[in-house]
C-alpha cells in the first residue's frame, strides 16, 4: 500500500513547483491574474492537505502565506519584488520541512521571522479575513456545478493520524456543501473499536470551482480511501430523473425490480424501503438530500477526464517487460524466417505490428513536457545574478517538448551546470556590458524542439564569448597540450571538456574548481546524446545537445565484422556506402573517404576492435552524424534494420570505450550497440596523443 504521507510530500512537492514558477513569472509581469490565483491554489492545496496530516505548525505557516496570496487575489495588497522574496523564502522553507521529520526549533526560527517580514508589508487597516473561506455572495451559487460525493475513508483511518475535518472544511471553501453523515456500519457492531473509522459522508457539492480543484481536495487519499465524485446532470429532461426511488438506483442502493415492486404497492417508498431492510436510514437521507438540492438547481455540470497517479517504478517495470516483448518478438520472427513456415509467419507479422503499437504506447506514458525542468531554472538565474550583483534574463521555449522522464531526470544536473556557466563566465557586469555597446540586462536562451527521433536542447548566452587564447594557455598550463601543438578553434573550444579544466582565477561557491564540464559532458553521453560549442567573440556562446526520446528500445542499423555483430543507432545513420579502394591516410586506425567531393574520416571497427580475420574483397562504410561533423565505420556488412532493447553492460564492460549498451538478438546471441561519439571523441584522443609523443620525441 502506497504510504499517504508519502504521496502528500510528493502531491505538495508539486504544489512548490508550480508556487515557484508562478512568482518568479509574476515578478516580470505583475498583473497577470492568472499567475495569482495559481499561487494562491497551491498554497492553499498545501495548506489543506497539511491540516489532514496533522501538520500543524505547516498548516498555520501556510495560513500566513494564503491569507497575503489572498489579499493580491482582492487588490487589497500589490505584487512586489520584496513580497516574491518572502514567498520565495517560505517556498523554500516548506520544502526543508518536508524532508525533516519534525518542525525542529530552526524552522520555527525561521518561519517566524518570514512571517514578521510578510506582515510588514500587509497594508494596515486591511480586514484580516480568513484566507480561503468564500464571502455568503460567493457561496449563494447561480450557475455553479453540481457533484454527488461520497467519502469513505479506510478503516485504519485514525490509527495513522489522519484527520477528516479538514478536507470537509476544504470542500465547503469550494462552494455549497449538504453533508449526511452516514452510520450504516455502527449499527449492529458488537465489537466495536474505538480506533477505527465506521462513518462515511455523503455530500452533495454545488461549486464555481473548476473540476480539478475538487480531485486535488482528495489527492493525498485517493489510493487508499474509498472517494467518488459524480457529477449530477440536471439537464436531464425526464421529470422521473429526480423522484427518491430513482435517485437511490442512480446510487445503486436497489435495483430497478426492487423499485419498480415497491411502486406496485402505492406505499411512502422511503418507509417501505427502510421496513424491508433494502436502504438503509442514511441511505435514504442522502438521497433525499440530494433531491431537495437537484430539484432547487437547473444549471448544467460538466465532467473531466480521468486520469490515475502511477508510481514511475511501475512505469519502468512496464517498460522492461515491453522490451523482454521486443526481444521474444525478435526470436519468434527468427524462429519463423528459418523454419520457412507461411502461417508462422502471418503470425509473426501480426505479432509484431502489436508488439510495435504496444511498445509506442507505452513511450508515450513515460514522456513528459521538458517544462517542468525549465520552470526550476528560472529561480537559478535569479538567485545567482542577484549575488552576483548581474542584471540576467531567462528566456524559456520550447517547454512543451516531451521526452522520456528518466532523460529528464538526469538531464537536470548538467543543465544546471551550463546555466551557471552561463551565468558566472558568459555574462558580463553592467558596466563590461555598457562599455561593449551592450544592453545591461544580459539574456540566457533556454530552447528544446524535436528532431526526427532527437531532441535538441540549446543553451545560449549574449555574453563575451569563449576566449580561444586564454583557454590554450591554460590548457598548456594543465599539461593538457603541448605548447607547439596546432589546434583550430573548435578543438580549443572543446578542451573545456577536459578534467579539471578551468579558466577561473580563484575558486567560488559557483565555479572555478575544475570540476564540471567533464562531467556535463560524461552525463551526455551515458543519456546517449552529443554536446557541441558554438560562440562568437563579444556575441555569446551557445551550447547544443541532442538526446534520444528514450533510453529503453531504439531503432538500429545492424553490422557485421568478422563473426560479430554491432549496432549502431539508426537516427545517428546518413548513409551507406561501398569500399574498395579507400584513400588510405597515414594514421592507421584513421582513414578518409571522398563522398560527393568531401573528405569524411573513417574507422576500421576490425583494427580497432583487433578482430581476427581476412575482410571481404568490398567493405561497407556507415556513415554518420555526430553534433555537425561526418564520421564513418567500416564493417563487412551491413544486415538491416533492427528494433533494439537496450540492456545496460555490467561491470566488466566498465572500461571499455565505444559501446552504449547491448542487445539480444533473435537467435539468443549478443550484439554491442555502438556509440558513434564515443567512438569519435577516443579516435581523436588517440591522434593527440600520436602527435604529442611525436612532438616529444623529436
Amino acid at each position: 500500500m502506497i504510504d499517504p504521507v508519502e504521496t502528500f510530500k510528493t502531491e505538495a512537492r508539486e504544489h512548490l513547483v508550480n508556487l515557484e514558477g508562478a512568482l518568479l513569472e509574476l515578478e516580470e509581469v505583475q498583473e497577470d491574474r492568472e499567475l495569482i490565483d495559481t499561487a494562491f491554489r497551491s498554497m492553499h492545496t498545501i495548506k489543506g492537505a497539511a491540516g489532514m496530516f496533522g501538520y500543524q505548525d505547516l498548516t498555520d505557516f501556510t495560513h500566513h502565506l494564503e491569507t497575503a496570496l489572498d489579499k493580491v487575489r482582492n487588490g487589497e495588497m500589490e505584487i512586489s519584488k520584496e513580497l516574491i522574496g518572502i514567498l520565495l523564502d517560505a517556498k523554500d522553507t516548506i520544502e526543508e520541512s518536508l524532508a525533516t521529520p519534525a518542525f525542529d526549533t530552526h524552522l520555527k526560527i525561521v518561519t517566524t521571522r518570514i512571517i514578521s517580514r510578510l506582515y510588514e508589508l500587509i497594508p494596515e487597516g486591511v480586514a484580516s479575513q480568513k484566507s480561503g473561506e468564500q464571502l455568503p455572495e460567493k457561496t449563494q451559487i447561480n450557475g455553479s456545478d453540481v457533484y454527488r460525493v461520497r467519502i469513505k475513508p479506510s478503516s485504519t483511518t485514525y490509527q495513522l493520524g489522519l484527520d477528516i475535518i479538514p478536507i470537509l472544511r476544504e470542500l465547503n471553501s469550494l462552494g455549497t456543501c449538504h453533508v449526511t453523515t452516514c452510520v450504516d456500519e455502527l449499527e449492529g457492531t458488537d465489537d466495536y473499536d474505538p480506533q477505527l473509522s465506521y462513518l462515511y459522508w455523503d455530500i452533495i457539492l454545488q461549486s464555481k470551482q473548476p473540476a480539478p480543484s475538487i480531485a486535488d481536495v482528495f489527492m493525498f487519499v485517493e489510493d487508499d480511501w474509498q472517494i467518488a465524485v459524480d457529477p449530477i446532470d440536471l439537464t436531464d429532461g425526464d421529470e422521473q430523473s429526480d423522484k427518491l426511488g430513482e435517485l437511490l438506483v442512480s446510487r445503486r442502493i436497489i435495483n430497478r425490480s426492487q423499485l419498480d415492486a415497491i411502486l406496485s404497492q402505492k406505499a411512502v417508498i422511503g418507509s417501505q424501503m427502510a421496513q424491508q431492510g433494502l436502504a438503509t436510514e442514511s441511505a435514504i437521507n442522502a438521497a433525499l438530500t440530494e433531491q431537495r438540492v437537484v430539484r432547487s438547481l437547473k444549471q448544467s455540470s460538466s465532467g473531466q477526464d480521468a486520469t490515475i497517479r502511477v508510481p514511475s517504478s511501475r512505469l519502468d517495470t512496464l517498460m522492461n517487460l515491453v522490451g523482454e516483448l521486443v526481444i521474444v518478438q525478435a526470436r519468434l520472427n527468427q524462429f519463423a524466417f528459418n523454419n520457412d513456415s507461411e502461417e508462422l509467419l502471418s503470425i509473426a507479422e501480426e505479432l509484431d505490428v502489436l508488439t510495435t503499437q504496444m511498445r509506442d504506447q507505452t513511450f508515450s506514458i513515460r514522456m513528459v513536457p521538458i517544462g517542468s525542468t525549465f520552470g526550476k531554472f528560472k529561480r537559478l538565474v535569479r538567485d545567482l545574478s542577484n549575488e552576483l550583483d548581474k542584471r540576467i534574463q531567462l528566456e524559456t521555449y520550447g517547454a512543451e517538448t516531451e521526452l522520456d522522464k528518466m532523460v529528464i531526470d538526469k538531464l537536470s544536473d548538467p543543465l544546471i551546470h551550463l546555466i551557471r556557466n552561463s551565468i558566472d563566465h558568459g555574462i558580463e557586469s553592467q558596466t563590461e556590458r555598457t562599455a561593449s555597446g551592450k544592453s545591461e540586462t544580459g539574456t540566457i536562451v533556454l530552447s528544446a524542439e524535436h528532431s526526427d527521433s532527437f531532441v535538441v536542447i540549446r543553451i545560449k548566452d549574449d555574453g563575451a564569448g569563449l576566449n580561444s587564447t586564454k583557454i590554450k594557455q591554460r590548457a598548456v598550463e594543465k599539461q593538457l597540450i603541448d605548447p607547439q601543438e596546432v589546434l583550430d578553434d573548435e578543438a580549443v573550444h572543446h578542451l573545456i571538456f577536459e578534467p579539471g579544466f578551468s579558466t577561473s582565477e580563484t575558486v567560488s561557491d559557483i565555479s572555478g574548481r575544475g570540476v564540471g564540464m567533464d562531467v556535463v559532458r560524461r552525463s551526455i553521453q551515458e543519456l546517449g546524446g552529443t554536446i557541441s560549442i558554438a560562440t562568437q567573440p563579444n556575441k555569446g556562446t551557445e551550447f547544443t545537445i541532442r538526446l534520444p526520446m528514450t533510453l529503453a528500445i531504439i531503432e538500429g542499423l545492424m553490422v557485421k565484422v568478422g563473426g560479430e555483430s554491432y549496432v549502431l543507432p539508426l537516427s545517428a545513420v546518413e548513409e551507406c556506402i561501398e569500399l574498395s579502394h579507400p584513400n588510405v591516410g597515414s594514421h592507421t586506425r584513421k582513414r578518409i573517404v571522398e563522398v560527393r567531393g568531401e573528405q569524411i574520416p573513417f574507422l576500421y571497427l576490425r583494427e580497432w576492435f583487433d578482430i581476427r580475420g581476412e575482410p571481404p574483397s568490398i567493405e561497407q562504410i556507415v556513415i554518420t552524424h555526430v553534433g555537425q561533423e561526418q564520421f564513418g565505420f567500416c564493417v563487412d556488412e551491413v544486415v538491416g534494420q533492427y528494433q533494439t532493447v537496450i540492456k545496460r553492460l555490467g561491470k566488466l564492460y566498465e572500461g571499455a570505450t565505444g559501446f552504449s549498451g547491448a542487445t539480444i538478438l533473435g537467435d539468443g546471441s549478443v550484439a554491442m550497440i555502438l556509440d558513434p561519439s564515443a567512438l569519435m571523441d577516443a579516435v581523436g584522443e588517440n591522434q593527440r596523443r600520436t602527435k604529442r609523443s611525436l612532438t616529444i620525441s623529436h
